[in-house]
Formats: structure tokens, sequence, C-alpha cells
């Protein structure tokens, strides 16, 4: 049992994922002959310095996906679903939560959601690289999972874009979760080319580096830990994408 810290800061934690997320592309290459075509996406704000290293050891682009949490009405730190910019959404059970709040709390919770989700999304555009998804290895960072709602809508979101595989990679997570969240992994294959679905299967994953108990919150298993401003942000895409 410890809260103790894993990772000075998001950079190390992504040096570390990097070499991992590395080492797995390297095998898929070597067990099926196909070199895997890697595209890195971060959860803005905090997955872009965890990113950032991945997508600069594996000489990819980097861009982001932006997913926002739906608050409960009445706890704002609770989230009862997710949601991505372009309105996918994904509800979290409402039993575990206890929320019984009517229809129409939750249609203003989710809008409230997807306009944040928008309003990020128009500020980082600009400055993201065109990438073309199909087919390719979609890697999703964030700097830690904790309900897992918005990296799952996150992933829900690159299915749709008929990649080979996608890869959930994360510093740190609740081990409780890691169940929950390799079905998005084991889903993800459905828009693949048929031929081939059964390697693909098999190569979707996650990839997480600590699941300590109990987990009390992320940002306990760093040193440094700061809130990452939008300007900061947008810098890791500046400078990967200009290289």
């Amino acid at each position: 049992m410890t809260d103790a810290p894993f990772f000075l800061n998001r950079t190390q934690a992504g040096e570390r994922l990097a070499e991992i997320i590395q080492a797995n592309l390297r095998q898929q290459l070597i067990e099926s002959g196909v070199e895997p075509i890697p595209i890195v996406y971060a959860l803005p704000r905090g997955g872009l310095p965890v990113a950032a290293p991945i997508a600069d050891l594996l000489q990819c682009p980097l861009t982001v996906l932006v997913a926002k949490k739906i608050s409960h009405p009445n706890n704002p730190e609770l989230a009862i679903g997710a949601v991505t910019a372009s309105g996918l959404v994904l509800w979290a059970n409402e039993k575990l939560l206890n929320f019984r709040g009517n229809s129409r709390q939750r249609q203003v919770a989710m809008e409230i959601a997807i306009n944040k989700a928008k309003s990020l999304e128009s500020q980082f555009l600009p400055f993201c690289p065109q990438v073309n998804p199909q087919g390719a290895t979609l890697i999703l960072v964030d700097d830690g999972i904790a309900t897992g709602m918005t990296i799952a809508v996150a992933a829900k979101a690159l299915n749709l874009l008929a990649p080979a595989q996608i890869f959930i990679c994360s510093p740190v997570a609740p081990p409780q979760l890691l169940p929950w969240l390799q079905d998005w992994c084991d889903n993800s294959g459905d828009n693949c080319d048929r031929n081939q679905q059964k390697l693909i299967r098999k190569q979707n994953r996650i990839i997480v580096l600590e699941t300590p108990e109990p987990f009390l919150s992320v940002s306990n298993f760093y040193v440094e830990f700061p809130q990452i401003e939008t300007s900061e942000a947008l810098t890791y895409l500046q400078q990967r994408n200009q290289k």
C-alpha cells in the first residue's frame, strides 16, 4: 500500500512510457512483418507533456483528442460521464454514482461539458498536424487515469476513425479499472479490415506503468504535478510537429 511518488514529473513518466511502447511496436514488427504507423493522441492539457517524449522517440505526429468529464450537478468533482468535442458521450453507471437526476439535468450537464470540450479544441486544432488515422496505430495518452471516463470516451472516438489498433497509455491508473479499460481495447478493432481483424484484436492493449492500491489521486504519484496552462501545452505540439 503506497501513495509515494513514482515519477518526478510528466516528462519523465512519458519517457518511461515511450520505451515500453516502442518495444511493443518493435515486437509487433517482428511477429507480423508489418511495420505499425504510429500517431500519438494526447488528452489535453496534462497529457501533452507525457505524450511529447513518446512522439519524439517514435518520430511520429503528435496531436490531441479533447474529452471532458460530465460533472454531477451537485458535485462538480464527480464524473457522471464524459464527452468529446464532437458530442460523443459515455455515461457512467448511475447506480454506482447514486445519481438520481432527471433527464433534463443530464442534458444540461452534457451540454456544458461539450461546450467546454469545443472551446478547448478550438485552441488546439490550429496547431495540430494533418494525420491519416485509418489503418494506423493510435496511441492515446494521458498523465493519469482516475475514473477512466475521459480516456474511455476518447478511445471510443478513435475507434470511429478505423485505426489498425489503439493503445491506451498512462503512467498510473487504479488496478480495478484495467479490466474495464481493456474492454475498450478489445473492441477497438471492430472497424478494421476483416482480413486483419484477428491480428489486430490481439495487438490492441493498455500500457500502464503503475497500478497502486490504494489510489487516492493522480497527483499523489508525481513529485511535480503543476497545472498545465493552454499556452504551455501548445508548445509541446509546436515543438514536436516542427521537427
